[in-house]
């Protein structure tokens, strides 16, 4: 995934533990972490239709001069669903992780804000409601949609929780 993509471990105990036992159930974790890894684009997809990034927080508004102009049904997304950077988050399980993103060659600028300058020419040139802009840059802020939310480590930890139950004998 060259887009985008965010590596971080968890670090509940809770759940680091429920993990190692259910790797003493389990040869192989990654169907269960396919699950876990379905899981979290759900919860990354409704972090867009809400435009909050993982810690609940908003992103910033658009800039009311291209809000008119833009196109999609809100900010990072540019249809409903496919096409988009929205559409094109995707995850991958092996034995003992998951990583989720996105191979979007924009993302890490939605993800981490950048400023935009010219490589070739003297300025940007670009349209905005109010016309035709000329520019030396552009920064675009930082609408992070990657991360771990408590909507995550709850997926994580209820889907860990039912594979153990699942390979639990009963009494």
């Amino acid at each position: 995934m060259a887009g985008a993509t965010l590596e971080t471990t968890i670090d509940d105990a809770v759940v680091l533990k429920a993990f190692a036992a259910l790797q003493r159930l389990m040869t192989d974790t990654t169907p269960v972490l396919r699950a876990i890894g379905t899981g979290l684009v759900e919860n990354t997809h409704t972090r867009f239709e809400e435009a909050r990034d993982p810690q609940g927080n908003a992103w910033a508004a658009l800039n009311p001069d291209y809000a008119p102009l833009k196109r999609g049904p809100g900010t990072l997304r540019e249809s409903a669903m496919r096409g988009g950077l929205m559409g094109s988050i995707t995850f991958r399980a092996a034995r003992d992780s998951v990583e989720v993103g996105t191979n979007k060659i924009y993302a890490a600028v939605h993800q981490f804000g950048a400023t935009i300058e010219p490589v070739k020419a003297s300025h940007l040139v670009f349209r905005l409601a109010s016309g035709l802009q000329f520019r030396d840059s552009v920064t675009i802020p930082a609408r992070p949609f990657l991360g771990i939310s408590k909507a995550d480590e709850e997926t994580i930890a209820d889907t860990i929780a039912d594979a153990i139950d699942r390979r639990t004998p009963r009494a």
